[in-house]
């Protein structure tokens, strides 16, 4: 079983930063990709973007490409997603979710997080 707890939310305004952490617990984090998911009120949850274990392999939704940077520790079964340049719009709360593959399909990831809010007031 793997656990993964997210943290890192707040609230923030438009143009700040924030840096989110999801820590994996269990035996299959090593060899696993891990993902950044959002879902805003009223709205589907939608792909961030995505990291192979190697790192080697980074993807990005278009709406946060160039904002935002996947990146993850090993040695500290942590992925991070640094957010910058933040606006209103992505304002969500953003789960990390564990899976065999960096993809943008949520049903293809085994393990959710409980999710952290990011909140972006104009």
């Amino acid at each position: 079983q793997v656990q993964l707890v997210e943290s890192g939310g707040g609230l923030v305004q438009a143009g700040g930063s924030l840096r989110l952490s999801c820590a994996a617990s269990g035996r299959t984090y090593s060899s696993n990709a891990l993902g950044w998911f959002r879902q805003a009120p009223g709205k589907e949850r939608e792909f961030v973007s995505a990291i192979s274990w190697s790192s080697s392999r980074t993807y990005y939704a278009d709406s946060v490409k160039g904002r935002f940077t996947i990146s993850r520790d090993n040695t500290k079964n942590t992925v991070y997603l640094q957010m910058n340049s933040l606006k209103p719009e992505d304002t969500a709360v953003y789960y990390c979710a564990l899976g065999a593959l960096p993809v943008r399909v949520g049903s293809a990831y085994d393990y959710w997080g409980q999710g952290t809010r990011v909140t972006v007031s104009s």
